[in-house]
C-alpha cells in the first residue's frame, strides 16, 4: 500500500506523460517569473502584450520590407528579456526602499510599455496600417527628441 501511494504521488508530481511534465514545469517557471516580477497584474500584462505585439509586428515589417535578419531578431528578444530583468530589479528595489509600495516597478513598467507602444505604432506604419496624421506627427516628434538626447 505504501509503495502504491508513493507511486501515485510521484506520478502526480511528475505527470504520467512527458507532456504533463513539460506543462507542469512551464507553469511553475512562469509562476516563479511572475513572482520575481512582482506579480501578474494588469500593468505587467500590458507590458508583456505590448512586447509580444512589438516583436510580431517587427518581424512582419521585416518580412514586408525584405529585411529579415536573424541577428536583429535575436537581439530584439534579448532586449525584451533585459526589460523584464529591469522590472524585476525595480521590484526588488521597491522591497528594500518602498516596502509594500510598488513605485519603482510601476514606473519601470509604464516607461517600457510606452517605448513598446511607440515601437508597435512604428511597425504598424511600416505594414501600411493607417495611422492618423496627428498621431504620426506626435510619434515623429517623440522619436526626434529621443534621438537628439542620444
Amino acid at each position: 500500500m505504501l509503495k502504491q501511494l508513493g507511486s501515485t504521488v510521484l506520478t502526480a508530481a511528475t505527470g504520467a506523460t512527458g507532456k504533463e511534465t513539460a506543462f507542469g514545469a512551464s507553469a511553475a517557471a512562469l509562476g516563479m517569473l511572475a513572482t520575481l516580477l512582482g506579480g501578474w497584474d494588469k500593468p505587467l500584462q500590458l507590458l508583456v502584450v505590448l512586447m509580444i505585439a512589438d516583436y510580431v509586428t517587427g518581424v512582419l515589417g521585416a518580412i514586408k520590407t525584405k529585411r529579415v535578419n536573424s541577428d536583429v531578431m535575436f537581439w530584439g528578444g534579448i532586449r525584451k528579456i533585459t526589460v523584464l530583468f529591469v522590472v524585476g530589479l525595480a521590484h526588488l528595489i521597491d522591497g528594500w526602499v518602498a516596502g509594500e509600495s510598488a513605485v519603482f516597478r510601476i514606473l519601470a513598467i509604464y516607461f517600457y510599455a510606452g517605448r513598446e507602444g511607440l515601437s508597435v505604432f512604428e511597425n504598424l506604419g511600416v505594414l501600411g496600417v493607417y495611422i492618423p496624421p496627428k498621431l504620426k506627427e506626435f510619434l515623429v516628434q517623440l522619436k526626434e527628441k529621443g534621438e537628439a538626447k542620444e
